[in-house]
């Protein structure tokens, strides 16, 4: 699957926002361009522009269009208003410009003014105009969403609605269900890192933690990244309320490339790096951890700096490129180039590569693929149908290509081939005709430092062959009772460190913050299941028990 080619109905997407609430904007014809010059062929546009409209005529561009929470009222109260929107609007430019979606209001739940109850009427009019043209099957409907429409979203697994929204919820999600339309949602790991750092990593937040990852303990299921888990947290509240067939679609999500003196996260660099780790997890198609090979459309917010936008200076400055269309960083919408790979090799001279083990099982093999290119953050694009790599289309060689990505990403380390025994090193080139293996040597970058913690976490050393020691005083005894992949831990607050007991793990990272509500450990810990029993661990005060 690649970006720009929705190939079947279980490819996902990468789109853009195009704003314009900005002063010296290009003019719709320019901007177009800009977004044909990338190769993007989704876009959402938050009115119903007639200029804009005509400029995506004849691009083959789909485009999702929008009814403003201000014109929410005469929809509503008359289908007349509906039908003439859809004649004036539509009719004159469908089907060479490629309307698909229609997002009627956006965020109501978070407007001053309460409009929520207008959605679903107003949706229902839209649509009944469409059906009177015969598009209401080619044109979707449906609203956009904070993820404020929770009232709890960690662990994902608790994910549910706000009840002080069920009397919109409700009938919206019938709605959604009856008309195929999927549930659409504004996801921002940013806020989440901004609003609360001592729960939430820098790394985790930017889709960096390759090496350490968050357990839900009702679950089990291991979390890499925070977008991820904010997907899950919509799933499962969906799960709640017995809609569980309705698609989540993130119509919006980005990182600001700049903001005020307090916002020191809002940088060129990070938003680069969230971007381009975005791009690659969705094209990859491995779904999130609930949803494994879940489809997931995104929209990257946003193509320009709008500086007319009220707010913190970050609220102005989400934009991929500047007014004048240069480039506010570079961004590879192909999810291949750039961001965080450097220094890639094509292999030849000395080197080392890891590759699928012949006395792996299938199963095995498929479970350490779809991890490698899923938790384990690995770009999977090259062995995609109609790619590089894709032929042999066989598991091993699928498997070998995940593998050496990783084991190369990972400084070559002898424990980044394990891959629960399914992963081999081996000192000759496995690269063939024009797939070429990273060697020895390429990896990104941003695996040279240690994931961002807070400052009261537990502390962590390396030691030599990639094992690291985790410092804990036992207090108690061990329970003989054995326990899957899953890790669970429950804390109480309180942190001070009496260092009675060396525990050595093959794994990187283990950590407990300060907050107490998340562990981090090693993701390498794939098929490392059983190697402890059930340890209950005292540290000055934390009390939990940690299950490996």
């Amino acid at each position: 699957m690649t970006l720009v080619d929705k190939e079947s109905s279980v490819a996902s997407i990468i789109g853009i926002c195009y704003g314009r609430n900005g002063d010296d904007l290009p003019t719709p014809d320019k901007a177009v361009q800009l977004i044909q010059g990338h190769s993007i062929k989704y876009v959402r546009i938050y009115d119903s522009n007639i200029q804009v409209l005509k400029a995506f005529a004849n691009t083959g561009i789909e485009l999702m269009i929008g009814i403003p929470n201000a014109d929410l009222l005469a929809f509503s109260q008359y289908q007349s208003n509906a039908d003439t929107w859809v004649k004036n609007n539509i009719l004159p430019y469908y089907p060479s410009t490629k309307i698909t979606y229609i997002t009627v209001g956006a965020e109501v739940t978070e407007s001053p003014v309460n409009v929520s109850s207008l959605v679903v009427p107003a949706m229902t009019n839209v649509h009944n105009a469409l059906r009177k043209a015969g598009l209401n099957k080619r044109i979707k409907i449906s609203t956009t969403h904070s993820l404020g429409v929770l009232s709890r979203s960690f662990p994902p697994s608790a994910g549910a609605f706000d009840p002080k929204f069920a009397s919109f919820i409700k009938p919206l999600l019938e709605f959604l269900v009856e008309n195929q339309s999927p549930f659409m949602v504004d996801l921002y790991p940013y806020y989440a890192y901004k609003d609360s750092p001592t729960n939430v990593t820098l790394d985790y937040a930017l889709f960096n933690s390759t090496s350490s990852a968050v357990i839900d303990q009702n679950t089990g299921l291991i979390y890499t990244n925070m977008f991820d888990a904010q997907i899950d947290a919509l799933y499962f509240a969906l799960t709640a309320v017995n809609f569980n067939t309705i698609r989540v679609m993130v119509t919006e999500s980005g990182w600001p490339n700049k903001g005020s003196s307090k916002e020191t996260a809002a940088t060129p660099d990070n938003a680069q790096t969230y971007n381009t780790n975005l791009i690659r997890h969705v094209i990859n198609d491995t779904g999130t951890p609930l949803k494994p090979g879940e489809e997931i459309d995104v929209y990257i917010f946003s193509l320009f700096n709008e500086n007319r936008k009220p707010g913190l200076d970050s609220e102005r400055n989400w934009g991929v490129f500047y007014p004048g269309q240069t480039s506010v960083y570079n961004l590879d919408f192909s999810g291949r180039e750039g961001g965080l790979v450097v220094n890639v090799s094509a292999g030849g001279g000395n080197g080392s590569w890891c590759i699928a083990s012949p006395n792996a099982s299938e199963r095995d093999l498929k479970n350490a693929l779809d991890w490698a290119c899923g938790s384990g953050n690995v770009d999977c694009s090259a062995i995609q149908p109609s790619q590089a790599c894709f032929q042999p289309d066989t598991l091993a060689s699928h498997a070998s290509y995940a593998f050496n990505s990783y084991y190369q990403q990972n400084g070559a380390s002898t424990i980044a081939c394990d891959f629960g025994g399914t992963g081999m090193i081996t000192t000759k080139n496995p690269s063939y005709d024009n797939c070429l293996y990273q060697s020895t040597g390429g990896y990104p970058a941003s695996n040279s430092t240690a994931a961002t913690q807070s400052s009261s976490a537990i502390s962590y050393a390396p030691t030599p062959f990639g094992i690291w020691a985790l410092i804990l005083e036992i207090d108690g005894k061990v329970s003989s009772e054995e326990s899957s992949l899953a890790t669970h831990i429950m804390v109480t607050n309180g942190l001070g460190c009496v260092l009675d007991l060396c525990i050595f793990a093959w794994f990187q990272r283990v950590y407990v913050n300060d907050a107490g509500s998340q562990v981090s450990r090693n993701a390498s810990l794939y098929g490392l299941h059983k190697l402890f029993s059930h340890l209950w661990i005292r540290i000055s005060g934390i009390y939990g028990i940690y299950t490996f």
